[in-house]
């Protein structure tokens, strides 16, 4: 019984294995060209303010939220990967299923499109 996890646990040590050894050697084979544009901070496309400012400077909320409807969206498409692989066997039921969940995406989306979500400024 125990025997048939054996090249699951050895997958696992073999990638903490190599995910260890690149950690480590990382620093010691690396390129060391330090310059002044590597060092600074970059948020997003905000320049970073000459003058310190504590608590490292504010960043907008629109970069927040822009990422977290590209997570929500994101997933969202993820979910109809299954769908696309037992479409045959789903028959109606998963045909109605799956147009009731792509509603519900459509009319989040649409909602959010008019509050302006999507827009840049």
């Amino acid at each position: 019984m125990l025997e048939s996890y054996l090249p699951l646990v050895l997958l696992f040590v073999l990638a903490t294995g190599f995910a260890v050894f690149s950690v480590s050697v990382a620093p010691l084979v690396g390129p060391r060209r330090y310059n002044r544009a590597k060092l600074d901070a970059y948020e997003c496309g905000i320049e970073p303010s000459p003058v310190p400012v504590a608590g490292g400077g504010r960043i907008p909320v629109k970069f927040y939220l822009t990422g977290m409807l590209f997570i929500l969206f994101d997933v969202e498409v993820v979910f109809m990967y299954p769908y696309a692989v037992a479409a045959g066997g789903l028959g109606v039921f998963g045909l109605v299923a799956v147009g009731v969940f792509l509603l519900a995406v459509t009319i989040a989306f649409v909602y959010e499109w008019r509050l302006g979500g999507l827009d840049w400024d």
